[in-house]
């Protein structure tokens, strides 16, 4: 495969990166990608229902902790991402 195949296999998939296919987020003067909101928002939502989980007592049964919590910060980002930014 020639160098100009490989550059062009390796750039068509940027072609979808266009302002309208590519969310971004004001702040502070700089756009950040609305997928790092919605991976805090992840992430910061499974450390809350950690913290709960732990107080009710249903942190101690849960079989695969690491799995679960990284499920629910998933779970989060895709509903923060689906309800806030419509994708």
């Amino acid at each position: 495969m020639s160098f100009s195949r490989l550059m062009l296999a390796a750039l068509l998939p940027l072609a979808g990166c266009t302002p309208a296919a590519a969310p971004s987020i004001p702040l502070f003067g700089a756009y950040f990608p609305a997928w790092l909101a919605c991976a805090v928002a992840g992430i910061l939502g499974a450390v809350i229902l950690r913290v709960v989980f732990v107080q009710i007592g249903v942190d101690d049964v849960l079989p695969w902790r690491l799995l679960v919590y990284v499920c629910l910060a998933l779970a989060i980002a895709f509903a923060f991402s689906r309800f806030v930014f419509g994708r």
